[in-house]
């Protein structure tokens, strides 16, 4: 036996070390350690911050949530939606129609169920999963544009029906939104001292909104790593050719329509909450244009890209208007010069732009570049 295939002997049992070494490299990475230092930061942030940026990092959640489920029709199954501003509007009004009561309020007589509040969130979401089913057939048929101009329909549907249906909606005003009550625990106004510390409502909310996050990110994870999110990017790349393999194409396609609805509904709920008061005007063109700019400068496909995109497209505005004395054409709203929404529209749009220009995998893919390890050297004696 020659000297090399006696050396060679001893190291063919090393495969469970070398797994063993490969989770120990996982956790040992740098990116391991940030997520585990982001997180301790998002655990005690609200026992420094005020109500304004608690209030801006709960808007961001929100936003996080609903970019990921259009992220998942979009940036993984390719189904371009301009409506998801209207999934957001039936979850917040289903929520406050379930878990309001009865009342007269700025001249409407407002419709409520009195259901509790926990089970009227969970049914909102439900109710917008439900309204995304009946339109699911056209969404299994068509795709590109097509889906994109049926899907804006719904936006001056829904913009009808929440300014005229006052008796749900409560008309141009609105109407309040209950607080949620879960485990008999009210996310309200009323004071909790935790360590010294007041907590109010966004103090509250801040938790349920990172778990309600973390739960929405850790589903979509799984589907888009698992054999539906294959069967997704299949039909997105090439349509034909899934078919041809056995993926049912349309049932996907209304499926991932659904799940979309649902992200959304969610979303609506926890800005809902945030709110106080839901305004018909706010679920607008403006809000899916702003969804649709979240996930192309976050990262098409992409969980963390949704999360990203949505803290950047919905922090801005919120900066500059804390901060608009300070900074340069920006002004505060209503003094006639640059408003902070404006700007921040202006900026975030140039970042579209920028990105699809020059990263088109998104903000995510930077980090992702960072984290990858350079493949080691080949050894020049070692034979492929």
């Amino acid at each position: 036996m020659s000297d090399t295939t006696a050396e060679a002997a001893p190291e063919a049992p090393a495969a469970p070390g070398g797994r063993a070494d490969s989770l120990t490299d996982r956790l040992r990475s740098p990116r391991t350690y940030a997520v585990l230092i982001g997180s301790l930061l998002l655990l005690v942030l609200p026992f420094y911050l005020d109500r304004f940026w608690l209030q801006a990092g709960l808007f961001a959640m929100a936003a996080a949530i609903g970019a990921i489920g259009l992220n998942m029709l979009t940036g993984a199954t390719g189904q371009l939606s301009m409506g998801h501003a209207f999934f957001l509007a039936v979850g917040a009004y289903g929520y406050c129609v379930l878990a309001g009561e009865s009342s007269t309020e700025n001249g409407h007589t407002l419709t409520g169920l009195g259901l509790p509040t926990w089970l009227a969130a969970i049914l909102a979401v439900l109710l917008a999963g439900a309204v995304g089913g009946l339109f699911s057939p056209i969404a299994g048929r068509l795709r590109g544009a097509y889906l994109g101009i049926a899907t804006l329909a719904l936006i001056f549907i829904g913009q009808h029906v929440l300014f005229n249906a006052g008796s749900l909606t409560g008309g141009y005003n609105g109407r309040a939104v209950p607080p949620l009550s879960l485990f008999g625990f009210t996310f309200d106004d009323s004071e909790l001292v935790v360590a010294a510390v007041p907590f109010g409502s966004s103090e509250k909310l801040w938790y349920a909104g990172l778990a309600a996050l973390l739960l929405s990110a850790l589903f979509a994870r799984g589907v888009l790593r698992g054999r539906p999110g294959r069967a997704m990017n299949a039909i997105r790349d090439h349509r034909i050719a899934a078919g041809v393999m056995g993926v049912p194409v349309a049932r996907y396609r209304a499926g991932v329509f659904v799940l979309s609805s649902m992200y959304a509904g969610l979303a609506g709920v926890l800005l809902a909450l945030v709110f106080q008061r839901t305004v018909p005007e706010y679920f607008g063109m403006i809000l899916s244009l702003e969804y649709l700019a979240m996930i192309v400068i976050g990262g098409l496909g992409s969980v963390a890209g949704a999360v990203i995109g949505a803290a950047f497209v919905s922090l801005l505005p919120q900066v500059f208007t804390h901060y608009s004395d300070s900074l340069p054409l920006v002004s505060a709203p209503g003094t006639g010069g640059l408003a902070p929404g404006e700007a921040s529209r202006y900026l975030y749009g140039a970042a579209v732009v920028a990105v699809v220009l020059f990263l088109p995998g998104g903000l995510a893919r930077i980090g992702l570049a960072r984290t990858k390890k350079p493949k080691a050297p080949k050894n020049p004696g070692e034979k492929s």
